[in-house]
């Protein structure tokens, strides 16, 4: 009985630790519980407060990399830290330099996001424990309270000779460097956990990629076909923004490292993802047509129910990575062979009109097979031969004059970054402004809510506004009964860390919970020094405030549908995807390797194409009048990803040609037509992406009535499947000029 107890215990626990949030909270609870002991332990409530905010700051400035880029990462932060806390005391009380250091601030901070993700928390963080600073001082000044510690600090920190106080910036820089310090350890102790986490999500997201991906198989007639692309087009985004971000946490623990041994097994899993993904994300012909002609036959039941096996598969090698359990892909192995037996029997048949529709499905098949072998590899990484190119591209800044550079290129209202650094400078000046001209009770929380509430995009921006009151109101009420219903400090100060420590579970998932709990913890930390009660309807007016003037800004400022242009973007997805062709035009001719320039080709396509999507779904939660280029924006979208699948598919076919004389004359073919073809694609995403007259020079039929006529005259299966997917993706040049001419003359109001 104890043995089964425990048993379950260990399994309960160990299912804790697959969350990706767990270790993050447990974080917390250690950072904001020890800070809360220390309060406790000096019998000194009024330090708990800067601590707190610290910690959390601290947080919010934490990027994923090994232990020794977390410690650089540290110590960038903590200067950064103090320089804008110190800045605040030092111009505190003077108005005028105060709004004019907060402007070139807000300004400077999200720009520095041009440089890369990790300078862009940072400087967001340090944004965030400015107006902190400001709370902290607010507070100070308001109640009149001098802390024990700070009675006991040397004189220099009270009164350094400045004219300012040096107490508050350095309790929250202690509290900074204690959330950091600790981060720093647990990172050395658990290194490979985070990659771990995120490796389980690319194969989750790839799983989810093929069960719809399946869906496009399904025998129904009258079924919304446009639909179902659109969905997969979005997940494709999921999954490519899944690839981004485990291949740059492998990249930062492989970088300086000597012995990558054990890392290789996460190398072999991400080149393995990268190839499913290709893979999966490829299309061998219309599948409509393969419907109509197949539909009283199971052989696209015998795809689709392999699809969502495999599907199935990714996911649950996703669990097996964070539960250490054994990979099982059995179902899957079942599966292809009920396929295999269903394609022997349509063979059988002998019928001539299905002549071209089986070689699709036979090249279907091959890629299914191609797919089933790739997930069988998964079960004995060890096997998995790394003579391929291994080498990862980095994309970090290198020097100063790089990180200069890629500020510069961003300072155009074109920029996303420049726009929203623009926004939110006038939100915290405006709240600033409001703050002095009203002089509201703990007035800087104004600040604080347009800070969080102002984001890049007028949806994000609508819908975090909608939580961020929702989440203030649930917390104010939450606050009110509990400190109400237990007025010991003790209980208070146990719910302020754990309400902390629920607003770092769950900001990246629920923010109206987010919102509430810090709102809660607010509550809870500043009734231990003061009367809680007194901040309910400050902190609901500052809320208000605060939302409102972020939402206006991101409606007059340079607002997102004055400066988007979908056809830019389109325009880049098609550039890409033509490079991207001629890349595996390469790969014919040289024969099959996955060297970085072929890797970083088809990413760049995979990236410019999930780019496009996410736009386009930035752009359906902008007001109704604003949304014209959005319908012709799906329409291209859905072009465009057909055409990345059929290149796809025809990459994925690269190293099968046979070594004969034949087998060259079908390259010679296709090196000649898909040449012309790249450069096509190329020229019609440099016209698209200028924004003027768009035109399609290459005579598409004239070149798919001569690649025809050569299909019949190469003898290779593997070279007439190369041809006939050039054949696909020329029948869409016409459609993809049509659609492109029409996003131009939606987004121009024509």
């Amino acid at each position: 009985m104890t043995r089964s107890l425990l048993d379950s215990l260990m399994h309960s626990l160990r299912r804790l630790w697959t969350l990706d949030a767990f270790s993050y909270s447990l974080r917390m609870l250690i950072a904001l519980g020890g800070v809360m002991a220390v309060g406790f332990w000096l019998d000194e409530m009024a330090v708990v407060i800067p601590l707190f905010l610290g910690v959390i700051a601290s947080g919010l400035a934490e990027t994923d990399d090994h232990w020794r880029g977390r410690l650089r990462a540290l110590g960038m932060t903590l200067a950064c830290f103090s320089i804008a806390a110190v800045s605040v005391e030092l111009l505190f009380g003077m108005p005028l330099p105060f709004v004019i250091g907060l402007a070139l601030a807000t300004f400077a901070m999200p720009m520095l996001g041009a440089i890369d993700a990790r300078y862009g928390a940072i400087a967001r963080a340090s944004l965030i424990l400015a107006v902190y600073t400001m709370i902290s001082l607010e507070q100070q000044h308001g109640d009149g309270q001098i802390a024990v510690m700070e009675r006991s600090l040397p004189e220099w920190l009270r009164e350094p000779g400045l004219g300012i106080n040096l107490v508050q910036p350095l309790l929250l820089v202690v509290g900074a460097t204690w959330y950091g310090l600790l981060s720093v350890v647990w990172c050395a102790l658990f290194s490979r956990q985070p990659l771990k986490h995120s490796m389980a999500t690319l194969y989750r997201e790839l799983g989810r990629y093929l069960i719809l991906k399946a869906q496009l198989f399904e025998p129904l007639r009258n079924v919304d076909q446009s639909a179902r692309r659109l969905a997969l087009a979005e997940q494709n985004g999921r999954v490519v923004v899944a690839l981004n971000q485990t291949k740059e946490m492998v990249f930062r623990r492989l970088a300086g490292r000597r012995d990558t041994t054990k890392l290789d097994r996460y190398l072999r899993l991400y080149f393995i993802a990268q190839d499913l993904h290709e893979r999966a994300s490829s299309s061998h012909y219309p599948y409509g047509q393969l419907t109509d002609a197949f539909f009283h036959h199971d052989i696209l039941f015998r795809c689709q129910r392999l699809l969502e096996q495999q599907g199935r598969a990714c996911r649950g090698l996703g669990k097996a990575l964070l539960m250490r359990q054994p990979f099982d892909a059995s179902d899957s192995q079942q599966a292809l062979e009920d396929l295999n037996a269903s394609l022997v029997y349509l063979k059988q048949q002998q019928r001539p009109e299905w002549h071209h529709l089986m070689q699709a499905l036979e090249a279907l098949a091959s890629n299914l097979r191609l797919i089933e072998g790739q997930i069988a590899r998964l079960n004995d990484l060890e096997a998995v031969s790394n003579e391929s190119d291994n080498s990862l591209l980095d994309r970090s800044p290198h020097g100063t004059r790089d990180m200069f550079e890629r500020i510069r290129s961003h300072l155009t209202p074109r920029s996303p970054i420049f726009r929203h650094a623009l926004r939110l400078t006038a939100t915290l000046v405006a709240g600033y402004g409001v703050l002095l001209a009203v002089h509201p009770t703990q007035g800087y929380w104004i600040l604080l809510t347009g800070l969080f509430v102002c984001r890049p995009s007028y949806g994000d921006t609508r819908r975090t506004l909608a939580q961020r009151i929702l989440g203030t109101l649930i917390g104010l009420v939450a606050g009110w009964a509990l400190i109400s219903l237990f007025p010991a400090p003790t209980i208070q100060a146990g719910i302020a860390v754990v309400a902390g420590v629920l607003f770092f579970a769950t900001r990246g998932s629920r923010y109206t919970l987010a919102t509430a709990a810090i709102t809660l913890m607010v509550l809870a930390c500043f009734n231990q020094v003061g009367d809680g009660f007194d901040l309910i309807w400050p902190r609901l007016f500052d809320t208000l405030v605060g939302g409102l003037l972020a939402g206006l800004s991101v409606v007059l400022i340079l607002p997102d549908w004055q400066g988007r242009k979908l056809y830019r973007q389109a325009g880049v997805s098609l550039k890409t995807s033509g490079r991207y062709l001629g890349e595996v035009l390469s790969q014919y001719r040289h024969g099959k390797r996955d060297d970085l320039a072929y890797r970083l080709a088809r990413r760049n396509a995979h990236n410019a194409d999930a780019a496009f999507s996410n736009l386009l779904a930035t752009a359906r939660k902008e007001p109704g009048h604003f949304r014209r280029d959005v319908e012709p924006g799906f329409g291209f979208l859905l072009h465009a990803h057909t055409v990345l699948g059929y290149l796809s598919a025809l990459a994925a076919h690269r190293g099968e040609l046979e070594s004969t004389a034949s087998a060259s004359s079908g390259i010679e073919t296709l090196l000649r037509h898909g040449e012309r073809l790249s450069q096509q694609l190329t020229a019609l995403g440099e016209q698209l992406e200028a924004g003027g007259e768009i035109a399609v020079t290459l005579d598409s039929e004239d070149e798919i009535a001569a690649l025809e006529a050569e299909v019949e005259q190469v003898e290779s299966t593997t070279g007439r499947l190369a041809l006939s997917q050039l054949i696909l993706v020329l029948r869409l040049l016409q459609p993809l000029e049509s659609a492109g001419t029409q996003l131009i003359k939606a987004s121009r109001g024509g």
